[in-house]
């Protein structure tokens, strides 16, 4: 009789998971054309032109700048420091985007990753002083607002400078700091989307918060990683340029899974990916997308000036 009623419970459970599962790509889905605006890494990353964009990515005043300019979400890369504080930073090392850094976020304190300022090199660091911020920096600044952006959290979980057995610490480590901090600002679970392309990490943060959307990267082999994808019962399926088409976008809405995309710059890239009508766009152009939407100019006070940004 005990093992029938675990058995039971065990399949109600089951069952509960996937009808919030189901409701939650349901509440990220959109019509077509009414896809999110997304900032990726905030503002993109360093570009020469077209447009010119100096600021690094994941940087505080690169995520304001692109609030200003009418994104609806940011993009944000983040990772842990040595005393499990989570950081703004989008490469696996350090040495590649900073001016002094050495070695990966995870060898630092956060009281030392702060002190680190961005490398652009010539000319972007003629405009940008910006240095790493925290998390908690970000959603201190967003929590003034009217309203939280979505925010899309993207995990940076495997570094170089952990073993496989560290970087499972670091990642359940990551997830129960995110967990906190998103709680302890009152970020809305329905604002929120947690990417990574480790089912592990998925599957921890669905045991921390059940609600929390989760999105599944995917950036090969889709024919494979799609079903994987359903039967994490995720809400949706991260698409990286190559992958995103109209066939890959309605394969996935027939499984049940919201789609976002990422990448592309010109002007006939953007607009192949929004053919391929996808639910939120993470762009490196926020008011190149507008403009391709037909959504009108952002207004002056929609994020707050970005030169003011980090004061």
């Amino acid at each position: 009789m005990k093992s029938t009623h675990w058995r039971l419970a065990l399949l109600l459970a089951l069952a509960g998971s996937a009808a919030r599962a189901q409701q939650v790509a349901e509440s990220l889905r959109r019509a077509p054309g009414q896809m999110v605006v997304v900032g990726h890494a905030g503002s993109g990353f360093f570009t020469p032109l077209n447009p010119f964009n100096p600021l690094p990515p994941s940087s505080l005043r690169s995520e304001l700048k692109a609030l200003h300019d009418g994104a609806e979400g940011l993009e944000i890369d983040v990772q842990l420091s040595q005393d499990s504080v989570p950081v703004l930073y989008h490469d696996t090392t350090l040495d590649t985007m900073t001016k002094t850094g050495r070695g990966c976020t995870n060898e630092h304190s956060a009281a030392e990753l702060v002190q680190l300022r961005f490398r652009g090199g010539w000319p972007y660091d003629w405009f940008q002083h910006e240095k790493l911020v925290t998390l908690d920096t970000l959603l201190a600044r967003l929590a003034r607002r009217p309203e939280f952006p979505y925010l899309h959290l993207d995990l940076h979980e495997a570094l170089p400078c952990l073993s496989p057995a560290q970087a499972q610490r670091n990642s359940a480590a990551l997830a129960r700091q995110l967990v906190q901090r998103l709680r302890h600002y009152g970020v809305p679970a329905g604002r929120i989307l947690i990417v990574s392309d480790q089912v592990s990490t998925l599957r921890r943060f669905r045991q921390l918060w059940p609600a929390l959307p989760l999105g599944y990267e995917i950036t090969d082999a889709y024919a494979a990683n799609l079903p994987r994808a359903r039967q994490e019962k995720v809400a949706a399926v991260v698409l990286n340029e190559t992958l995103t088409t109209p066939a890959n976008v309605a394969q996935a809405h027939a499984a049940g899974l919201a789609v976002v995309t990422f990448g592309a710059r010109s002007s006939g890239a953007i607009k192949r990916l929004v053919a391929a009508n996808p639910d939120a766009y993470e762009v490196d152009n926020v008011g190149k997308l507008r403009r391709i939407l037909h959504r009108p100019a952002a207004t002056a006070n929609a994020g707050g000036s970005p030169e003011t940004a980090a004061q």
